[in-house]
C-alpha cells in the first residue's frame, strides 16, 4: 500500500509512518506541500499515485494560532478540506488525525459517537476539521495522551505540557539520568485521559484504511475511531506506572502544580477519557492496558526499533 502521510516528521505522524513502513512494508509519501493551497494539494495527491491519505499535519504553535485566527483556520480546516476533496477525487480513503480535546472535559468515557463540545481553540479547530472530513466521506481517528518514541527526532521536543503528550518519555529521560521530575497536577490541566502509544495509534489508523473506512463506501455510521488504550488514567497513575515498568527510582518522582507560564491563556479540558470499545470491535484492533502500552514503549526505547504489532 502506498500512503500519503502529512506531518510525517511530527510525533504522531512519525509513528504512523514507522508502522506503515517497518511493520507492513508500505510505501510512505511524505512530500512537503502548502496544505492551504487547494490546487497544490490536489496536484500532489494526483501525482503521488497513492492508495490512501493520512492527514496528521497541524499548525502546532498555540501563540500563532491565537494571534492569527484566519491562518489557524486555514491550517486546520481548509487543509483538511483540501486533502479530503483531493482523496475523494481520485477515489482513495483518507483518515484525519484528531484529538480527545474535541470534548469539554466533563464527558468521562466519551464514545466515538459522543457529540464534541470543545472549550479551546485547538479543540474547536479539530472538531470543525472532523465535520469537514466526515462530510466528504473521510474517516477520523482521534489520538489521545500519546506517548512513545518520536522517530523523526532524537530528543524529546518538550518536557511536559498541559496534556499527556511526551509525559512518559520526558519522565524516563529525567529519572534515568538521576534527575528529579515533577509531574504537574491540578484542576486547570488535562488531569484524566486515556493514554495511548504512538505505534498502536498507527495500527488503528492502518486498520481503518485497509477496511476501506474513509473511502465514502461504508454505511455503518460515521467513521470515527478512538486510537488509545483500554484504561483511563490520571497523570499521577501514569507516572507511577511508568516508574514501575521502567524500573526507575520512585524517590526522584515529584508532583506539583504547573508553572503559570505553561497555562497562560489556555482553557484545558480536565477529563478527556474515552472508550475505544466500538473501535476495537469494528476494526479488530486490540485494547491494550496501561501496563501493556508502557511495556511496549520500553521495548521500543531499549531496542531503537518499533516492536511487533500487538496481538
Amino acid at each position: 500500500m502506498r500512503v500519503i502521510v502529512t506531518g510525517a516528521t511530527g510525533f504522531v505522524g512519525s509513528n504512523i509512518a514507522k508502522v506503515l513502513t517497518d511493520r507492513h512494508g508500505d510505501d510512505v509519501v511524505a512530500d512537503r506541500v502548502d496544505m492551504t493551497d487547494r490546487a497544490a494539494v490536489a496536484a500532489h495527491v494526483r501525482r503521488a499515485g497513492a492508495d490512501a491519505v493520512v492527514h496528521c499535519a497541524i499548525l502546532n504553535d498555540w501563540a500563532t494560532m491565537v494571534a492569527d485566527r484566519r491562518a489557524a483556520w486555514s491550517a486546520y480546516v481548509d487543509a483538511t478540506r483540501h486533502y479530503a476533496d483531493a482523496a475523494a477525487e481520485v477515489g482513495i480513503p483518507m483518515c484525519l488525525i484528531s484529538t480527545d480535546w474535541v470534548f469539554d472535559g466533563t464527558q468521562s468515557g466519551a464514545a466515538e459517537d459522543t457529540p464534541p463540545n470543545p472549550i479551546n481553540l485547538y479543540g474547536f479547530l479539530k472538531a470543525a476539521s472532523e465535520l469537514v472530513a466526515l462530510e466528504r466521506g473521510a474517516s477520523v481517528a482521534r489520538v489521545m495522551g500519546v506517548n512513545g518514541t518520536h522517530w523523526a527526532r532524537p530528543a524529546t521536543p518538550r518536557a511536559q505540557d498541559p496534556g499527556f503528550g511526551y509525559l512518559v518519555a520526558s519522565l524516563v529521560d529525567a529519572l534515568e539520568a538521576g534527575r528529579p521530575f515533577t509531574v504537574w497536577e491540578g484542576d486547570d490541566l488535562n488531569g484524566i485521559a486515556s493514554p495511548s502509544l504512538g505505534s498502536h495509534c498507527g495500527e488503528v489508523v492502518r486498520a481503518a484504511l485497509v477496511a476501506g473506512h474513509g473511502g465514502g463506501t461504508h454505511t455503518d455510521g460515521a467513521a470515527i475511531f478512538h486510537a488509545c488504550g483500554a484504561e483511563a488514567s490520571t497523570r499521577r497513575r501514569l507516572a507511577e506506572a511508568t516508574v514501575e515498568v521502567f524500573g526507575l527510582d520512585r524517590e526522584l518522582l515529584r508532583f506539583g502544580p504547573a508553572p503559570r507560564e505553561a497555562l497562560a491563556g489556555l482553557t484545558i479540558p480536565y477529563d478527556t477519557s474515552v472508550s475505544a470499545v466500538a473501535t476495537s470491535e469494528r476494526l479488530g484492533t486490540p485494547l491494550l492496558g496501561l501496563i501493556e502500552l508502557l511495556q511496549a514503549f520500553r521495548r521500543e526505547r531499549e531496542t531503537g526499533e518499533i516492536g511487533p504489532p500487538p496481538p
